[in-house]
């Protein structure tokens, strides 16, 4: 081969070199759950780039990703309660960051966002939260305090960030203070319980003091209703007869009594009553 021959070789290699270098750093993909920021001589472009192919200017544009997916991250905060205990608390926040909010993270914040955007505004949160409430609270209301720190910290972070979810995973005290917390709530199940037996010991004496008054007023009605109808006791002696004339033994000289009423209403006895066994003198 000449030597123009091979010169020409070696220059069209080159150019293909080049326009495969060129075509290589002329496009860029950008990954899913991911956005691209668009880099041009470190002037950043305003818009994000979606996912997918796409066409840049060779050489001196460049795309960085940008993960919007949610992330969970744990952090450690330590509060001081209302009644001034310490009171340490392990954490699980979930964020993500907003499509169109890609652009302005990473021109304005540098590094993981969650260090310098979400952690401080949600130790300040809850921080805030727990100093209205005691110690005891904190354990025992838990729920209360995750969602009250959950609405601090969204407002705080605003809507650069989105704020998913607080989770309050663990809740540590001294334990002297679990000892007290625990002695305190013994004594207000006792207190609770001896109430409780106060309550049902008055309603008992009310229950008794209301039929007592039933009773009394049933006997003052009948005692009325006897003054009135005298032959109502000999009515209820005959109801109550079992149609045999009971056996006296003693009594007056004349020997055994009977001891039904032998006016009016003992003609209404049964017939069987016609039958009566011989009296024993």
């Amino acid at each position: 081969m000449s030597p123009q021959g091979f010169a020409r070789l070696v220059g069209a290699g080159i150019l293909l070199l080049v326009v495969v270098v060129g075509g290589a750093s002329g496009t860029y993909i950008v990954t899913p759950g991911h956005r691209g920021v668009l880099v041009t001589l470190g002037s950043v472009a305003p818009g994000f780039k979606p996912e997918g192919f796409g066409l840049k200017v060779p050489f001196i544009s460049t795309v960085i990703p940008v993960s919007v997916r949610q992330r969970t991250v744990e952090m450690q905060a330590a509060v001081i309660s209302k009644d001034l205990q310490e009171v340490r608390t392990r954490l699980k926040v979930l964020y993500r960051i907003p499509e169109q909010s890609a652009v302005q993270i990473y021109q304005q914040y540098k590094g993981d966002p969650f260090q310098s955007l979400i952690q401080p505004r949600v130790d300040e949160a809850i921080k805030e939260i727990t100093k209205e409430h005691t110690a005891q609270e904190i354990v025992q209301e838990r729920a209360l305090i995750k969602k009250r720190t959950l609405e601090n910290a969204q407002r705080k972070v605003g809507s650069i960030l989105t704020l998913v979810d607080v989770v309050v995973e663990e809740i540590t005290l001294s334990e002297n203070l679990e000892a007290a917390i625990e002695r305190k709530m013994v004594q207000e199940q006792e207190a609770n319980k001896a109430v409780f037996e106060q309550q049902k010991a008055q309603v008992e004496a009310q229950i008794a003091v209301i039929r007592a008054r039933g009773e009394a007023e049933s006997i003052r009605i009948r005692g009325e209703a006897l003054v009135k109808n005298p032959e109502l006791i000999d009515l209820e002696i005959v109801r109550k007869w079992n149609g045999r004339t009971p056996r006296v033994v003693g009594g007056s000289a004349g020997g055994a009594q009977m001891l039904l009423p032998l006016g009016p209403v003992a003609a209404a006895a049964p017939a069987t009553a016609a039958k009566q066994p011989e009296v024993n003198p």
